[in-house]
């Protein structure tokens, strides 16, 4: 499941902001910036929504490991 530290890295690697996804997943800025101040979880539909955006633009997640979750980029290919 996303977790909203996940969520911000994930903007952060791709350079956008909250008002970025929003337009991109189409779920309510509001909704985003209350998953990532840790204010409330949304739905596991709308989790899954942004993970799949995130995925489109390039963003891998890495499952907890013991280490914790995280994120990376994929490598793009020349």
């Amino acid at each position: 499941m996303l977790t909203p530290s996940q969520c911000r890295a994930a903007r952060a690697l791709l350079d956008w902001s909250q008002q970025n996804l929003a337009e991109y997943s189409r779920i309510g800025n509001a909704t985003i910036r209350n998953f990532e101040g840790g204010k409330s979880v949304p739905q596991h539909a709308t989790l899954d929504v942004l993970r799949r955006c995130f995925e489109a633009g390039g963003v891998l997640f890495i499952d907890q490991n013991g280490n914790g979750p995280g994120v990376r980029l994929r490598n793009r290919q020349p």
